[in-house]
């Protein structure tokens, strides 16, 4: 299906080059950010604090769920301009995501779940009070990190597709994309929510 299928939206197939360079360039460093951020910590202005993070980046990803829900229902209606316009409310609380997750991560040592003392150490009296919840944690947590790090540039790729006006590719990869990209926006909070007591 071309761009002529919906004329009502506008696309950019003369630029689909730069914005796939833009594309492997984004995924690229967002990845090396991930992927050190954990390993650095850089100190935090004095007078500034960034405890209030963990909840906006719950809050966040609950937006983009929302905004993806209201996305699948708009395309089943072809609403297509109201369709892509969740998909960019999407985008964008995903981005801002992405931006504060960065920031606490590079600012703040990790919060262990079942860490009651708030020592960065999990005894094994912590460990035994979570002995049964804390797996069912740990899967949740690692399928929403592992997903999170592999979706980005097939997120982005799947915009392209719609931008440069390849709607078949487009749909194709859409309807593996938007459920897993939902499950990381929904397990974001779920996560939160299981961790929000141990925080400092």
């Amino acid at each position: 299906m071309t761009s002529q299928a919906y004329p009502e939206l506008p696309t950019y197939p003369e630029k689909e080059k730069t914005l796939k360079i833009l594309l492997w360039v984004v995924s690229a460093v967002v990845l090396i950010l991930v992927g050190v951020m954990r390993q650095y910590k850089l100190p935090v202005p004095e007078g500034w604090d960034v405890g209030f993070l963990p909840a906006v980046n719950a809050t966040l990803n609950a937006g983009t769920a929302v905004a993806l829900v209201f996305s699948l229902y708009f395309i089943k209606q072809r609403q297509v301009v109201k369709h892509r316009n969740a998909n960019g409310v999407a985008l964008g609380l995903s981005v801002l995501f992405l931006l504060c997750y960065v920031v606490y991560h590079f600012t703040t040592p990790e919060v262990i779940y079942g860490d009651t003392d708030h020592n960065g150490i999990l005894s094994a009296t912590e460990a035994a009070a979570v002995a049964d919840i804390r797996p069912v944690y740990l899967v949740i947590l690692l399928s929403h990190i592992t997903l999170a790090g592999i979706l980005l540039p097939f997120i982005l790729l799947t915009t392209l597709r719609a931008l440069v006006g390849k709607y078949d590719a487009h749909r194709k990869l859409a309807r593996i994309v938007c459920p897993l990209w939902l499950y990381v926006a929904v397990t974001g909070p779920v996560v939160y929510l299981m961790l929000v007591e141990y925080y400092p």
